[in-house]
């Protein structure tokens, strides 16, 4: 990267060296040689070649200007490349390091957080950097370097016409930085309306099977496009602001322009300067005002970057939250016996979720969870997996609180299968060694077996390379939980939380999952969050939560036998919500 960039500024610096020297061929015809003015001694050195035959001079000169041309592409070429290399490598790395941030970051956030609008952050705003690096960086740095030094030959030159140059430069750059105040003000604006048509974009692709069944396309496009068109006022109101100060340039540059040509002019009468002097001088006010307003249009480019940097900055800024401690171990050959031990738990709004929560589950054992929505189930499962940690209390798993082990460690030591079956839209064989990514064609497919997945896998056109919509939405629901059953099975897990399996299958697929299932828990730690009362029967035992709290325990056949909350749920036909359908990270 380094070598790259010193290579950049070396390209930087010959294109500003062909930019001053670009116009002195053309004050050479027209000094010492239309005019025959008398050789001063700062251009001694092309002395000999006046003595040369006038075609002979002409025709070199008019050659200089095409070495001058070839000089200028070739560190042109080669600094917008080495510009545009080490801004996409910068914005490879930002986006990469965004992508890792935001996935340790805690679910708190992304159940507040759009997608929409993280969306745009890991593409749009990383993009918009990237040309910033990519194009306007170096071109900032040559044009401030062409300025200069154009500014100390015109000061060799005739250093009073200089003066009256640089005296209109105060007022460009006061020009400059008001109209960069307010670019950079409709820039954030802008930033947060793309934001929220992102956002509203994400949300309706989403819920498309919900549109599409409730006929409300119209509906769904008439609220895009009071979004959109709220973005579109902005982004017009940006584009204003932003030509202003091209205007404001242009005009100046032409003021100045003016200037020089009257003032160099007298100069040029008075025979304080030749006529070659003053080309070179209108030469470099063009070459000179047209950094300048490349400056001014990259200034207003970099205002724009700005927003979208904050909003970045923003999000790198938040504290992941669930991090491992220094001292952290590996959990490694775990019996699994697994503690809550007076556990409490809120999420950001501060409303008590579970309230001094305590039980034990033996090694090998089968506990069901069960309760209406909001009592705490899905929370108790995430607690385990640590997607969040307790407020009070702690969480054992073999005497030892999950804080003190590595985080990655003691996830490859649980299974997880949700009742929203969640796939990628890639081959069957990936999601299935998601589980495991090392494992072997030999491994998915026992997997794939033990859990009654094999057969119709091997009826696709591609078998286990048959590639599945995205959510896996070209399967079955039944189909679809099969495969999640292998994707937990192949990791071998020591513990399982399994989160009603069945709820969302046709009765031909509820029975081979129940009994992939049964197959599934032998010898594991197993954690059912139950929705059915047919779910929890064989669970060695029950806790049935109430407002966050356990306000019963036992087995199916005591539980039934006592008039409680267990038997009034089941009883009345109320079994518990299916809110977790959502995963095991929705804040119930």
């Amino acid at each position: 990267m380094r070598r790259k960039l010193a290579l950049g500024f070396l390209c930087i610096m010959g294109s500003t060296v062909v930019a001053v020297v670009a116009p002195w061929p053309l004050k050479l015809i027209l000094d010492y040689v239309l005019l025959g003015q008398p050789l001063r001694e700062y251009p001694q050195f092309i002395g000999p070649l006046l003595h040369a035959s006038p075609l002979a001079l002409l025709a070199g000169i008019a050659s200089s200007q095409v070495v001058i041309a070839l000089l200028a592409g070739f560190f042109g070429y080669y600094e917008l490349f080495f510009s545009s290399d080490i801004g996409y490598r910068f914005v490879y790395r930002l986006r990469g390091e965004l992508f890792d941030h935001l996935q340790r970051l805690s679910l708190s956030f992304h159940n507040r957080a759009r997608t929409g609008e993280l969306l745009k952050n890991l593409t749009g705003d990383t993009n918009v950097l990237r040309d910033v690096f990519a194009e306007y960086a170096l071109n900032f740095v040559a044009s401030s370097l062409t300025i200069a030094s154009m500014f100390v030959v015109m000061f060799l030159l005739n250093w009073k016409l200089a003066l009256v140059v640089l005296a209109s430069f105060p007022v460009l750059f006061l020009i400059l930085l008001y109209v960069l105040r307010k670019v950079r003000k409709s820039a954030r604006r802008q930033r947060a309306k793309e934001g929220d048509l992102a956002a509203r974009l994400g949300e309706v692709l989403k819920a498309l099977p919900l549109v599409q069944a409730f006929g409300r396309q119209s509906y769904e496009r008439r609220r895009f496009e009071s979004v959109s068109e709220k973005s579109l006022e902005q982004s017009i109101r940006t584009a204003r602001t932003e030509a202003t100060a091209g205007r404001w340039m242009e005009l100046i540059s032409a003021i100045g322009t003016s200037i020089v040509v009257l003032f160099g002019g007298l100069e040029v009468l008075a025979g304080r300067m030749t006529p070659g002097d003053l080309l070179v001088f209108v030469a470099y006010i063009s070459r000179a005002y047209k950094p300048a307003r490349t400056m001014a249009r990259l200034s207003v480019r970099f205002s724009t970057a700005a927003a979208s940097a904050e909003s970045i900055g923003r999000i790198l800024a938040i504290d992941p939250g669930i991090q491992d401690a220094p001292d952290a171990i590996d959990a490694a050959e775990l019996r699994s016996n697994i503690v809550f031990d007076n556990v409490s738990f809120a999420y950001d709004d501060g409303k008590p979720v579970l309230r001094n929560v305590s039980f034990a589950i033996p090694a090998g054992k089968r506990v069901a969870l069960v309760g209406a929505s909001g009592a705490g189930k899905s929370t108790i499962a995430n607690l385990m997996l640590r997607l969040y940690d307790p407020v009070e209390g702690r969480v054992l798993i073999d005497g030892v609180d999950i804080r003190r082990l590595r985080r990655d460690s003691l996830l490859r030591e649980i299974g997880v299968v949700l009742q929203d079956s969640i796939l990628f839209g890639t081959t069957i064989r990936e999601n299935i060694a998601y589980g495991k990514l090392d494992a072997t064609i030999e491994e998915i497919e026992q997997a794939a077996r033990t859990v009654h997945a094999h057969d119709f896998i091997a009826r696709l056109s591609a078998g286990y390379d048959e590639v599945i919509g995205e959510g896996g939405a070209t399967l079955s629901g039944g189909e679809r939980q099969r495969i999640c059953l292998a994707r937990a099975l192949i990791r071998q897990p020591s513990i399982l939380i399994m989160d009603e399996p069945t709820a969302a299958v046709d009765a031909d697929s509820e029975a081979l999952i129940r009994h992939a299932v049964q197959r599934l828990q032998d010898g594991k730690t197993t954690l059912l969050i139950a929705h059915q009362a047919q779910s929890v029967r064989d669970a060695d035992h029950i806790l049935v939560l109430k407002d966050g709290s356990i306000v019963e325990q036992g087995t199916h056949e005591e539980l039934a036998s006592l008039n409680g909350h267990y038997r009034e749920l089941f009883r009345l036909g109320e079994a518990p919500s299916k809110a977790s359908a959502q995963g095991l990270a929705v804040a119930n």
